[in-house]
């Protein structure tokens, strides 16, 4: 066990990490390698430390130099400091350099890349070692398989090609089989790369039935997402083909990564510390060929094989984490949901979102389907709208989404109070405007919907039951005369306050009107904080969000319920007994979700049936959302 390991202070036979570049300061040293590096600074005397250091430690005499030194001297002291902040950013690495004839066929390059990179540079030399490489295509002659042979065996590994007549002509499966770290005898593991079009890929690493279930699945992904309009197969879009350097730099990629599970080595994927990608989701690499570029994104197939992928994420803890979840299963080209963005839409009076779903809804012409929604905040409305996208793909309303188990729960229990008390006329207690005109969120809405977009328009609020304290608010269009009714909703908001009820409701029916004035198809949908419209079944999802919104939330001290961050702070104090308030009005009826037992504040358990869940619902729960079922989808 190393300094790394432990975080003592390194260990006599360790030695600076081949490759480690050193740029003397006027006060310090910088020093940087492939896995980290670190700046010291704050004394001239730091590069005059270093020049005695350096020698003994790239040589592998660390321990005699320290053995030399008088103990407890301010030298002594000044190296012991150095060494531990080079063990912490990982620029050691244990045993002394191999002897020059260690081994005679092994590559210099692949002994100094192995130095650089591996924790542990001895045991990944020798997992690669024994490790044997073969390529298969159904061409072993073309580019991309001879690419691949060509890069495998630059990386010290002996390759044989085999010609395998079941695989695509753009798809190439790369092994190797080997002990390798963690491994048993004789295990494979698989990468494959491919091409679609302009894109190409690299599955991650796993077993060969993963890799190719994996690329099968990407593949579908990326032919249905990318620009038809001529485009043919083999050939980017809007270019005079794929370059010749396309296949060698993908299969060089893939067998990067291929290389470096064999030696126990970290996937290329986790270097650089994108912040885009999940941990405990495996990446898969798209590359474009024009214009060149190549990057790693978290993805999951349909089919989940090996260990790695059958493990799901934790809940998301904050907002922020649910939005790089729904970035990674909203992206463009192989995300298996739709991901909400701003598209051209107007940001103001309320920030909009839309996505389109695939495919016609059932019994409706083949045409796609656009969900438009607003928020009080775009990064609100872009969740609340990847919910509701997610229940129409699972069917409409046998299934809610939310982004952790309290989020789903307060999205149903408000989607059922809607359902059951909307037409319970005689039952309900009406609440006079003093208790929520001058709630400041409800004067700022209903203002920009009356002033501002000059609608016509009224609020009800209504008590749900005698002494419980759940509110349903409707904003209405006026009707030009008694002849007409009542009037359209616009809005809906059911909350634990008759005004914060009442600003959902207004925020609801300004996103109606705004969506309809800047051109979105009607009957579209929404199932967002603010309704677009009621043909895509949207619910009344409203402070549903507020205890993850305000989750690690810094608010000013000024920031009251004036401020949206104040307001959604108030909001989730109260969301744990309005659920439970509105499980009590609605427990035992149709709607309840399959599991659901304990106390009503708890959110219900997941079905245990779930594996006969249609898709999408295993990929979200993987990636820690949460889907309920209801009883409706059940029977």
């Amino acid at each position: 066990m190393t300094a790394r390991d432990t975080g003592a202070a390194a260990a006599p036979a360790d030695r600076l990490r081949p490759g480690t570049a050193v740029t003397p300061l006027r006060a310090g040293l910088h020093l940087r390698g492939r896995r980290g590096s670190v700046t010291l600074e704050g004394s001239t005397a730091v590069p005059v430390v270093w020049g005695l250091l350096e020698e003994p430690l790239r040589s592998g005499g660390l321990g005699p130099f320290r053995e030399g030194l008088e103990p407890g001297s301010a030298l002594h002291v000044a190296v012991d400091t150095l060494l531990a902040r080079l063990a912490e950013h990982d620029l050691l690495v244990p045993g002394p350099p191999p002897a020059a004839d260690a081994d005679a066929d092994a590559d210099p390059a692949v002994a100094r890349w192995l130095g650089a990179t591996a924790r542990h540079p001895a045991d990944a030399a020798a997992a690669v070692a024994a490790a044997r490489a073969e390529v298969l295509a159904r061409d072993p002659g073309s580019p991309l398989a001879s690419a691949a042979v060509r890069a495998l065996a630059a990386g010290g590994l002996p390759v044989t090609r085999t010609a395998d007549a079941a695989l695509p002509a753009d798809r190439v499966l790369l092994t190797v089989r080997g002990p390798g770290p963690g491994a048993g005898p004789g295990a494979v593991r698989a990468v494959v790369a491919g091409c679609v079009g302009g894109t190409g890929y690299a599955t991650a690493p796993g077993s060969a039935a993963q890799a190719l279930a994996d690329a099968v699945a990407l593949e579908a992904r990326l032919d249905g997402a990318a620009p038809p309009a001529g485009a043919e197969r083999g050939k980017a879009p809007g270019s005079g083909g794929v370059p010749a350097s396309f296949p060698v730099l993908l299969a060089g990629a893939a067998a990067h990564r291929l290389l470096c599970a064999a030696a126990g080595l970290p996937d290329p994927a986790a270097e650089g510390e994108d912040p885009r990608l999940l941990p405990g989701i495996p990446a898969v690499l798209l590359a474009e060929a024009r214009p060149a570029r190549a990057d790693h994104h978290s993805w999951l197939g349909p089919v989940r094989i090996d260990a790695d992928r059958l493990t799901d994420l934790a809940p998301p803890a904050v907002l922020d984490e649910a939005m790089r979840r729904i970035a990674a299963l909203g992206e463009r080209r192989c995300g298996p949901l739709p991901g909400p963005e701003p598209e051209d839409l107007p940001q103001l009076p309320v920030p909009l979102a839309a996505c389109t779903l695939p495919g016609p809804r059932r019994g409706a012409p083949a045409t796609s389907r656009t969900l438009t929604g607003g928020g009080p905040r775009l990064d609100l409305a872009r969740l609340e709208l990847f919910c509701r996208a997610a229940e129409l793909l699972l069917g409409e309303d046998a299934f809610t989404v939310g982004a952790d188990p309290g989020h789903a729960l307060g999205r149903f229990l408000r989607h059922l109070a809607s359902r059951r008390y909307a037409s319970r006329v005689d039952h309900r207690t009406a609440v006079g405007p003093a208790r929520w005109s001058a709630h400041p969120q409800y004067r700022h809405w209903w203002t920009t919907l009356t002033d501002r977009l000059g609608t016509a328009a009224r609020t009800e609020v209504h008590r749900l039951a005698p002494h419980a304290e759940a509110y349903r608010a409707v904003v209405r269009r006026a009707p030009r005369d008694a002849a007409h009714g009542a009037g359209t909703v616009l809005g809906e908001g059911i909350e634990a306050t008759p005004g914060d009820a009442a600003a959902f409701a207004a925020l609801a029916a300004v996103t109606a009107v705004v969506t309809a004035g800047s051109g979105s198809p009607a009957g579209a949908g929404a199932g967002t904080t603010g309704l677009a419209d009621t043909a895509g079944g949207a619910r009344p999802s409203g402070g549903a969000v507020a205890p993850l919104a305000s989750a690690a939330a810094r608010t000013a001290a000024w920031e009251d319920h004036r401020w949206t961050g104040g307001w959604l702070a108030d909001l989730a104090g109260r969301e744990e007994d309005l659920r439970s308030t509105l499980r009590r009005l609605t427990c035992g009826g149709p709607g309840v979700p399959v599991g659901a037992a304990g106390p009503p504040d708890r959110p219900p358990a997941h079905a245990p049936d779930r594996a006969s869940d249609p898709e999408p619902a295993g990929v979200l729960r993987a990636f820690g959302f949460t889907v309920l079922r209801t009883a409706e989808e059940a029977r």
